[in-house]
């Protein structure tokens, strides 16, 4: 056959091109394997930081959970004269502030939710969506001066009184109402404190700051569900309730589970708003309109002067902290795990 073939330069020019093909391939598979150790690196860089952060505080109160023991957990003392110290106060504190503010934020997330996807005209949907996301913007200490200087005050002077009169077991005339007498309320809403700053201020301030954040990522997942499944809803007769509580948010339950305890996380480790509205008060009340105090304000106001055992105690405190918002977040991770076992994913 003659070199100068036709068949012969095809197969010369599927050689050559073939040359390339491999070497682009191997290019391509040696790019793929970098890219995929980057990746790793960068998950491995957060969890030695998760775990970095947790070590560092662990041995930093190790002195204190070496001479308290597990007697530090239940303590309600905290008297640095005798260098005694318990966490039940800052803890109790952290988790109840928490819990009211996850308490009025769920509802009022949820109404704000709903309304900006099914009820606003499109006309009010942009601009009330970009101020609550600017609402989440804001920083802390704003909501915490907004808190002491204009919330607390007024709380103090409309709020309280009305709550200790009809509600707690120490009334201003001295007469318990029956629901006072007749149920745990009078306890829980029970003051002599005349100041606004208290465990409910603090967890309505912390309502106020989660509500924002809990609020996009309910509108943002309500908007992804799809308008056929709703439209077919209402030419059935459902009402917009109905199409929400029925259709909407059992499509979107998992999403807007995770968005809850995004709020929550961010409640839970919250400094300086509740600094200033909690009282920080080191004492175990179970009225939630005495003052008290949280992990996060215990150790902003008392580390910078602190030291010895002391100091050792607060860095307890911050992995105490940091476990809570752990098994926080791995309830959360194990309610989405349950609720996808029961839709079948």
């Amino acid at each position: 056959m003659p070199r100068n073939s036709p068949h012969m330069q095809a197969n010369v020019g599927a050689v050559a091109s073939t040359v390339p093909q491999e070497q682009r391939a191997q290019r391509d598979a040696r790019h793929d394997r970098l890219f995929s150790w980057l990746l790793k690196g960068c998950a491995l860089l957060v969890l030695a930081c998760l775990l970095g952060a947790a070590g560092a505080t662990l041995w930093g109160g190790r002195h204190a959970f070496g001479t308290f023991g597990w007697h530090f957990l239940v303590s309600a003392t905290w008297d640095p004269g005798s260098d005694t110290y318990g966490a039940l106060v800052p803890v109790y504190g952290t988790l109840m502030t928490s819990l009211i503010a996850l308490i009025i934020a769920v509802p009022v997330s949820f109404g704000v939710a709903l309304y900006l996807s099914e009820v606003a005209p499109p006309w009010l949907r942009t601009p009330v969506a970009s101020a609550i996301e600017l609402l989440a913007g804001i920083p802390s200490i704003i909501y915490g001066m907004w808190g002491l200087f204009i919330f607390a005050p007024f709380f103090a002077d409309h709020i309280k009184p009305w709550l200790t009169n009809y509600l707690g077991n120490k009334p201003d005339d001295g007469k318990l109402s029956w629901v006072a007498q007749h149920t745990f309320l009078g306890k829980l809403f029970g003051s002599d404190y005349p100041f606004g700053a208290s465990i409910l201020t603090a967890g309505i301030v912390l309502a106020v700051m989660i509500i924002p954040f809990i609020s996009s990522v309910m509108r943002e997942v309500f908007q992804t569900v799809p308008t056929r499944l709703k439209e077919s809803a209402y030419a059935l007769g459902s009402s917009t309730w109905e199409v929400s509580w029925d259709i909407v948010l059992p499509y979107t339950r998992s999403a807007v589970i995770g968005g809850i305890f995004l709020g929550l996380g961010r409640a839970l480790g919250e400094t300086m708003a509740v600094t200033f509205v909690l009282g920080n008060a080191m004492q175990l009340s179970p009225s939630i309109l005495d003052p008290g105090a949280s992990i996060a304000s215990t150790i902003a106001n008392q580390f910078s002067e602190a030291a010895g055992l002391q100091k050792s105690t607060l860095m307890a405190l911050a992995f105490l902290l940091f476990v809570v918002t752990f098994f926080v977040l791995l309830i959360a991770r194990w309610m989405l795990r349950q609720l996808a076992h029961k839709e079948g994913r």
